[in-house]
């Protein structure tokens, strides 16, 4: 069985628990405080957290819009798809859940996308933040919309120079 490894980050919008095996992120989501002292953080961290840290970090200071760092996100077959879509959503970009749906071939799934989106366990690299209403409406977010507003205002203002588009 493959080792587990939990790490936290504190980025400017709040804390992130980020769980590893020897070379996959596996989750990568906000934490409240509360928790924290629940949490068991690894004595010994991987490098593949290492790098998802120093990635994180350069996505919040603006030097970076991609994020290479391995991840392995347990799911559906579904779900798989749905993030494989997300995870192509260019920085700076937004989809509408219906248009995520007409991009995965069928726009009668716009539910299940949308839940599929919710079940999202890596937060920014797989950029659910980045799907919005139908009419480009700050909607759900697992972790908070002033947290997604945050992101997307984040990468507009890199990307385009725009101070607020919510």
């Amino acid at each position: 069985m493959a080792s587990t490894y939990i790490q936290i980050y504190h980025s400017p919008i709040g804390i992130i628990k980020i769980v590893a095996d020897e070379f996959c992120i596996e989750e990568l989501v906000f934490i409240e405080d509360a928790p924290l002292n629940q949490l068991t953080i690894s004595n010994t961290t991987p490098e593949v957290i290492n790098q998802c840290i120093d990635e994180l970090i350069e996505y919040f200071a603006g030097k970076r819009k991609y994020f290479s760092v391995a991840i392995n996100q347990a799911g559906t077959e579904f779900q798989q798809k749905v993030w494989k879509e997300l995870y192509e959503v260019p920085f700076s970009k937004t989809l509408s859940y219906g248009e995520l749906a007409k991009k995965m071939g069928d726009p009668n799934l716009v539910r299940a996308a949308a839940s599929a989106n919710g079940k999202n366990k890596i937060a920014i690299i797989v950029p659910c933040h980045r799907i919005v209403g139908a009419d480009r409406s700050l909607v759900g977010y697992a972790w908070g919309k002033a947290r997604k507003k945050w992101l997307l205002q984040h990468e507009f203002r890199l990307e385009l120079g725009v101070q607020t588009l919510f």
